[in-house]
């Protein structure tokens, strides 16, 4: 399968993601929302493009994920993906950082009772720092050819990138993710006019 193949199929999966918030109920409020983590996230990775990999993004992104939920979660890891590359680039690779933050928000939505706890949110962040990385890297194998070489030597060659955007992730989680989600759980009772238990710290 080519890339340009892949890129539209991952682009048509998040447009599909982004339809089912646009017909959800508290639609309008929710986009908004959303569209003001996006465009927070989306700040935050330009002002850090001096540190080299450190990426807010993970991290607002899965807090979305586990108090607004996986499709909240979709939207605001694609979009602020696309926001951030109107500054800093667009290209092939914008799809695939659209879809890895995407899968951020929906897996931290389906693991958001264990990413309540400042230690839960530092690991999943941990995680989601090489696997993120790891997906860019199976873009630039795939997409761009490398030589014959395999996907981990490509893999290794940036490995303290890796190693930087997951420590962001911990040291961002340790410091402001408690403070994250009890933020956006009250958004979220407003928001779905639901009790959303506070997170343990």
């Amino acid at each position: 399968m080519s890339g340009e193949v892949v890129a539209l199929a991952l682009i048509a999966g998040i447009a599909l993601g982004l339809v089912a918030i646009e017909t959800g109920p508290g639609r309008s409020r929710e986009l908004a929302l959303v569209a003001a983590l996006a465009a927070a996230a989306a700040g935050g990775r330009v002002l850090f493009t001096a540190i080299p990999n450190v990426q807010p993004v993970t991290m607002v992104v899965a807090v979305t994920g586990v108090t607004l939920g996986a499709r909240a979660g979709l939207a605001t890891g694609a979009a602020a993906a696309l926001a951030s590359n109107a500054f800093l680039g667009q290209g092939p690779w914008t799809p695939w950082q659209m879809a890895g933050w995407g899968l951020v928000g929906v897996t931290a939505a389906a693991c958001a009772p264990l990413l309540r706890t400042r230690l839960g949110l530092a690991l999943f962040g941990l995680a989601w720092g090489f696997l993120f990385d790891w997906l860019m890297d199976v873009w630039a194998w795939s997409s761009l050819g490398a030589g014959g070489t395999s996907f981990a030597a490509l893999a290794a060659t940036g490995v303290w990138f890796d190693v930087a955007h997951a420590a962001g992730n911990v040291l961002l989680a340790l410091v402001a993710g408690p403070t994250l989600v009890r933020m956006l759980d009250r958004y979220a009772r407003r928001l779905h006019g639901t009790f959303v238990p506070l997170e343990q710290t």
